[in-house]
């Protein structure tokens, strides 16, 4: 096992354990219950797939999915709801997002007084640490909320980067995922916080839930891969109708339309619509970003039958001329290069260049 793919893999699922943990501490401050100290055994289900993973894939990563970012989700996202549930009731009494951190001086020497003696510099560290834990404890329930939200976000798109790659998705493929998940995590956090910040949504308890019930639904599509990757169709792939031929050859680009429908804009076009249909709430940035899910939502569609159509009318023009250049179960650049690299191959070797073993479906 290489050093380094060790060393990323335990990294990345440290920082997802502590960014839990700091999430647990939080819910149990608000809540001033220790029993919530519970939802940290979550993070033995993270430490049992860290063992597995270590075991029997040497430290890299599955194909198509991801169980170290699912199950951050699941050690994660409990805590969220209940600071988001909570802070339904409770108001910031300082300015909206005004971060004060004060340790004063004097409390570093109180600190550093305290510690002189036989006990020395590590009575002093310790000490140290609890006043600037004391004074994080300070800090604006909503602002502690709204940085927990942006980190949680952060590392799902850090910690995809730092998670070793399997075999199966290349590098150039990790780049693309991991830009589609910087605009897909901004999208989330507007989302949540746009809607969430809203003085009649915090007074309604059941809207509250239905819009952390839809931020949830939207964050299960960070585990997958699909979004960069092509299903592998065999041969057999060729004699099925259209609809398993399009969804063979555009796998990938099909993902990224159903993930925008039915994950992300789609529902959250919805909720905006009930909020502005049904509650009469109204402002200005609610307006622009229902409208922009509209936008997004009709440009989906447009390309669905873009997509759609161009793959029926590849066929049926292969199918009347005869042609077989290109399986229609693969992706159309990777079969034309792979059959034009065998066909070189072959003509320097003296042979004759191979034929496609994929059979176009007739019209009909």
């Amino acid at each position: 096992m290489e050093l380094m793919v060790l060393l990323n893999a335990l990294v990345t699922r440290l920082l997802f354990v502590l960014h839990s943990l700091i999430g647990v501490w939080r819910v149990t401050a608000v809540k001033k219950e220790p029993k919530y100290w519970l939802l940290a055994l979550l993070n033995l289900l993270l430490c049992l797939e860290t063992g597995l993973t270590l075991k029997f894939k040497q430290g890299r990563g599955y194909k198509w999915f991801s169980p170290a970012i699912f199950l951050y989700l699941i050690c994660t996202v409990p805590s969220l709801w209940l600071l988001e549930i909570h802070h339904g009731t409770q108001y910031c009494g300082n300015e909206p997002g005004a971060v004060q951190v004060n340790i004063s001086n004097q409390d570093f020497n109180q600190s550093r007084d305290s510690s002189r003696g036989s006990e020395g510099i590590d009575h002093h560290i310790i000490q140290t640490a609890k006043v600037f834990v004391n004074q994080l404890s300070t800090i604006c329930e909503t602002v502690w909320t709204l940085a927990l939200h942006q980190t949680f976000l952060l590392l799902l798109v850090v910690g995809r980067w730092l998670l070793p790659i399997g075999v199966e998705i290349t590098r150039d493929q990790l780049s693309q995922l991991l830009l589609m998940f910087v605009g897909t995590a901004a999208d989330i956090l507007e989302f949540a916080s746009e809607t969430l910040d809203i003085e009649d949504v915090r007074k309604n308890y059941a809207l509250i839930n239905a819009i952390l019930a839809v931020w949830t639904w939207s964050m299960l599509q960070f585990p997958l891969d699909l979004a960069v990757q092509h299903i592998g169709c065999k041969p057999a792939a060729s004699t099925r109708r259209i609809p398993s031929l399009l969804l063979c050859r555009y796998s990938a680009e099909l993902w990224n339309i159903g993930v925008s429908l039915f994950i992300q804009d789609g529902p959250f076009f919805i909720v905006r619509s009930i909020l502005m249909g049904h509650f009469r709430i109204f402002n200005q940035m609610l307006v622009f970003f229902t409208a922009k899910n509209i936008l997004v939502v009709t440009l989906q569609l447009y390309r669905l039958a873009v997509i759609t159509l161009d793959f029926r009318a590849t066929i049926l023009q292969k199918s009347r001329k005869g042609e077989v250049s290109c399986c229609p179960c693969e992706p159309y650049e990777a079969s034309t290069h792979a059959t034009t690299d065998q066909g070189n191959e072959m003509k320097e070797l003296g042979g004759s260049p191979p034929k496609e073993e994929c059979q176009v479906p007739s019209e009909n």
